[in-house]
């Protein structure tokens, strides 16, 4: 990008973080957008959530009512609310088919954005909405909020300050024994992306990448699974109304390597039978200690010749579909950045990189063969200079 427009994207972030209320529009008023954005946004000082729009207009109006601030305006059309020129920002809570091209369509129209996990239903699509956000000069951002749990902010610091040294092997964790989710979009490929992979292995990739602060694959191998979702398997799944078969993974899991030496495993299902199944986790394995978030987080190492291990009680529960405390913090952290100028703490980039490994993961599987990741153009200059 030229320097005059990186210096006009700067300056635009600048005026607008003078502004001391942010005014934020909503699209997509269900569960996960009430419970954590909206409850979230509304608990920040200076926030004002001016704008609704859903499919279902019902669904707006009852946002509004509860979350509006004087005066919020209820639109028929997304088209309509990204013409207000009164919105700010725009948190996008639709179901997965839409986030790129709302996305885009928001981040065209001059508005940072929120959009809620995962960031696309495909690397191509991501790959759109980051180069979208980075012409334009405004945010984006993807909701991780696993991120803002008490453990693993806890772990962050630990990584940061070094105490673990360097992370070369690394397991993502995102099991569960057996909890298909048979409402909603959840089991529709075409609304959806993918099953289990992209739903929750996704969460346990952004948390492990995040942590090992490594964004840069090199090789992906991948296999993924449908088992529960063949009618003869019917009975193993979790609801009566669960009866209906369906043509997504279950389970799906990878061999990644970065371009660094190191090794992430990612695990992830919906239903395993296995007795240990954790989610949203990560196990980390560095040249000074490693850290996994079994029962709290864990550090363990050597320390004058002697294994030790410590327990820190950090754990915190958290539901995405609710307020909580690492919701609300996410929240807290996108606001900050749009009226401070600074990058989210989920930067577009680093969620790109979750949709890129992803969509290799499921290439692979379909393909039986590693999926290898193009050297970048400094690579390429470095290796012809070597």
């Amino acid at each position: 990008m030229p320097e005059g427009v990186v210096r006009k994207h700067a300056r635009e972030r600048t005026v607008k973080s003078k502004d001391s209320i942010i005014r934020v529009g909503i699209i997509g008023c269900g569960k996960i957008a009430l419970g954590k954005h909206m409850a979230g946004l509304a608990r920040i000082p200076g926030v004002e959530i001016t704008a609704f729009q859903s499919r279902t207009k019902a669904k707006a109006l009852t946002a509004a009512q509860e979350f509006g601030s004087k005066g919020a305006k209820v639109y028929d059309k997304y088209s309509e609310l990204l013409a207000d020129p009164q919105v700010d920002v725009v948190h996008i809570c639709t179901s997965n088919e839409s986030h790129a091209d709302l996305s885009i369509a928001a981040l065209e129209a001059g508005k940072h954005v929120m959009c809620e996990k995962p960031m696309a239903l495909n690397a191509a699509e991501a790959e759109r909405m980051v180069e979208t956000a980075e012409r334009n000069g405004k945010y984006l951002s993807v909701s991780y909020q696993n991120r803002f749990r008490k453990d693993a902010q806890h772990l962050k610091k630990l990584c940061k300050d070094g105490v673990l040294g360097h992370i070369y092997f690394a397991k993502a964790h995102a099991l569960r024994r057996r909890f298909i989710p048979t409402w909603g979009d959840f089991l529709n490929k075409e609304k959806q992306g993918g099953g289990a992979l992209i739903d929750i292995g996704t969460h346990a990739l952004d948390l492990t990448l995040w942590l090992m602060d490594n964004y840069e694959p090199k090789l992906v191998v991948g296999k993924t699974y449908n088992y529960f979702g063949r009618k003869e398997n019917i009975p193993m799944r979790m609801t009566p109304e669960s009866s209906k078969e369906y043509d997504i993974d279950d389970s799906g899991f990878a061999f990644i390597e970065m371009k660094n030496g190191a090794s992430i495993i990612l695990e992830s299902s919906w239903a395993l039978n296995t007795l240990d199944f954790a989610e949203a986790q990560t196990t980390l394995c560095g040249t000074r200690a490693g850290a996994d978030m079994k029962n709290g987080l864990r550090i363990n190492g050597v320390s004058q010749d002697a294994l030790y291990e410590t327990h820190i009680d950090a754990q915190e529960e958290i539901d995405p579909f609710a307020d909580s405390a690492p919701g609300r913090r996410e929240m807290e952290a996108w606001i900050n950045a749009v009226r401070e100028g600074t990058q989210p703490v989920v930067q577009a980039r680093q969620a790109l990189a979750v949709a890129r490994i992803l969509d290799a993961i499921y290439t692979s599987s379909e393909t039986g063969q590693p999926v290898l990741f193009p050297e970048s153009s400094a690579e390429r200059t470095a290796a012809g200079d070597s």
